[in-house]
């Protein structure tokens, strides 16, 4: 987040002239609504907003925000919103990605906007296919999932892209789904934090690999399956029915039933956004046997990178003058005299 003044927009002045283009039905569409929705209620000013994506569905992004945009090149995005945050750290910087871009040639790039907490918002949209490329397996995709690349069903195991961002030293990692009437609190609660803010959003590609999703974010039947979380309340799911226990013996999170809302009974845990240990837990609990963990993860604030680095340049310009001649003609020097006809 920024320290900003706040202004009042409404949803049509985060909207372009550009034409949308999407698949129809793609879940982009939804996210996008959630991120022009909640933009005004966050004050944001489009004159100091930027949106930064690299290649894939994901990345058209940019066209479709009326705010300043930069549609980079492919896994590269979180060095150009690197730079664009040390240029001008005032603006509010808007990182987006996909499952393709962000975890396979960008990896490298995503791991250090992360470890170096810059301060700017992350979406991480996974879909677990190449969707632009057509529909080649990704990162992300399950095992067996069959496609042009994998014809008879793909034997790489998947990365886990919030897992991902705890590795790499992620001080805030939520997750949602694109049609979630909860995202745009996510991404309010992403905003608020003083770093870089990690988002995985679960986005159904209609064409390659459509409704893989369903169990746990379609947009009607899948609630008994997810587990929102809130900072100091009990893990509960199911309508209440249902909690998740920590077995300190085991040192594992457990499922266990809630009988009459009795949730302390039943040793349900409070969520702590500061507990690191619970957040590695939570993200990689095997969804069936466990709910799909949604919400903020992780929210631990340390000093940003960018601050480091003003306060760097200030003590380095200390006491000192801003003249470039005298710069140029300090240490060893000399003087070249002398014509082409007539050389020294």
């Amino acid at each position: 987040m920024n320290d900003m003044t706040p202004i009042e927009t409404t949803l049509k002045d985060w909207e372009t002239d550009q034409e949308v283009r999407w698949c129809p039905g793609c879940g982009d569409y939804a996210i996008l609504k959630a991120v022009q929705r909640t933009l005004p209620q966050l004050g944001s000013d489009p004159a100091n907003t930027v949106f930064v994506s690299g290649i894939g569905c994901s990345s058209r992004f940019p066209y479709y925000v009326e705010s300043y945009g930069f549609h980079t090149i492919h896994g590269r995005a979180p060095a150009f919103a690197t730079g664009i945050k040390l240029a001008n750290p005032d603006l509010d910087v808007w990182l987006v990605t996909g499952d393709g871009d962000g975890l396979s040639i960008g990896g490298n790039h995503l791991m250090h906007v992360l470890r170096r907490n810059v301060n700017l918002q992350i979406m991480l949209f996974n879909n677990e296919i190449y969707g632009l490329t057509k529909g080649q397996f990704s990162p992300t995709s399950r095992l067996g999932t069959k496609s042009p690349s994998t014809p008879l069903g793909s034997f790489d195991r998947p990365a886990q892209p919030c897992a991902f961002a705890l590795g790499s030293g992620a001080r805030f990692v939520a997750r949602g789904f694109d049609v979630s009437k909860n995202l745009p609190d996510v991404l309010k609660a992403a905003h608020a934090h003083q770093g870089a803010a990690f988002i995985e959003i679960f986005q159904n590609c209609i064409v390659y690999n459509k409704d893989v999703f369903d169990d746990f974010a379609a947009p009607k039947g899948a609630e008994a399956h997810q587990l929102w979380l809130e900072d100091g309340q009990p893990m509960l799911f199911d309508g209440g029915t249902k909690g998740i226990c920590l077995d300190r013996e085991a040192l594992e999170l457990r499922v266990v039933d809630v009988v009459d809302g009795d949730w302390q009974a039943a040793g349900v845990i409070v969520h702590n956004v500061k507990n690191r240990s619970i957040a590695h837990m939570l993200v990689e609990l095997p969804f069936g046997a466990f709910p799909m963990a949604l919400g903020v993860l992780y929210d631990d604030p340390r000093p940003t990178f960018e601050a480091a680095v003003i306060e760097e340049r200030a003590r380095a310009s200390e006491g000192k003058e801003a003249n470039l001649a005298k710069l140029l003609g300090k240490g060893q020097t000399w003087t070249v005299s002398g014509t082409a006809a007539d050389p020294v």
